[in-house]
């Protein structure tokens, strides 16, 4: 269902917060041309809680006419609130995406029953389903043994897009599951090691901005040139931990900004990145190739 590489695509604001769509056409027709396999659309990184209903059915209505047929497509749907996850899986139904990606509930910490529930309502609509796993974002941590009783319960998720940094909770999951499902690296500043445990990709925000490394890395690796996958990835590493500064997508945007895409504008309740790391991603992006980053 979900292999190679998905840029968790940012929204372009204008300097007044509407969404700048001229510059979201030429960052999408940008990581086209680096050869990205999906999208992911309306995640974490298009700052997609902060966006109305109306601004939701624009952005997809734009992304999906213009990515259909050149590449896969996923849409964000996942929220706190069952009913509100329903009804924007619902809505994504029109757009005839490849699957909905849905984060564990946040906030509520849901029981077991509860977390079963949850995707088993969602599961109903018919979309194939992205579990998101970000305790990190969502205070909500889940167990192997929780997650099995789930997966077991809702045959309708077909992939994890894992965003732990507990690499033993992250081994154990792979071990377990990668022959069952897809599991996906959330964690850009780790994609090599999830690639070693059999990861079938990655969704990325630092892709906004370089798509081509991510898609060479994971290229050179899946032909069995995994040295020079981690070279790359090595050559690449300050820039991709720059890109996580400050709250994403904050740095991915600023980094964009200086590219020429699109202005740094974010919605409250992100703030514009400190001066003292513009400064510091300002020197990284000079001594970037060109043919890392879009």
């Amino acid at each position: 269902m979900l292999e190679g590489v998905y840029t968790a695509l940012a929204t372009p604001f204008q300097p007044d917060g509407k969404v700048d769509y001229e510059a979201l056409e030429k960052l999408l027709f940008a990581q086209l041309a680096a050869g990205v396999h999906g999208f992911v659309l309306l995640g974490t990184t298009a700052e997609a809680a902060t966006l109305t209903v109306a601004e939701r059915q624009e952005l997809l209505s734009f992304c999906t006419a213009r990515l259909r047929g050149k590449s896969k497509i996923i849409i964000g749907t996942g929220t706190n609130c069952t009913t509100t996850t329903l009804e924007l899986t619902r809505q994504a139904c029109a757009f005839e995406p490849d699957g909905v990606l849905v984060v564990t509930p946040y906030y509520n910490k849901p029981n077991l029953a509860g977390l079963i529930e949850h995707y088993r309502q969602v599961a109903q609509i018919g979309l194939p389903i992205v579990l998101y796993h970000i305790p990190g974002r969502t205070g909500l941590k889940v167990p192997a043994s929780v997650l099995e009783k789930l997966l077991t319960s809702v045959t309708q998720i077909k992939a994890i897009k894992e965003s732990d940094y507990d690499m033993t909770h992250v081994t154990d999951t792979a071990v377990k599951y990668t022959k069952r499902l897809d599991y996906v690296c959330g964690n850009d500043d780790l994609f090599p090691q999830y690639l070693a445990i059999n990861a079938s990709g990655i969704i990325s925000a630092a892709a906004n901005v370089f798509a081509p490394s991510f898609v060479k890395i994971y290229n050179l690796f899946k032909s069995g040139q995994t040295a020079q996958a981690f070279d790359l990835f090595a050559s690449i590493y300050a820039q991709i931990k720059a890109c996580y500064l400050e709250t994403n997508p904050t740095c991915v945007k600023y980094m964009l900004s200086q590219l020429g895409f699109c202005g740094e504008t974010v919605r409250l309740p992100l703030g514009p990145v400190s001066a003292e790391n513009k400064a510091k991603i300002d020197a990284l992006l000079m001594r970037t190739d060109a043919s890392l980053r879009i």
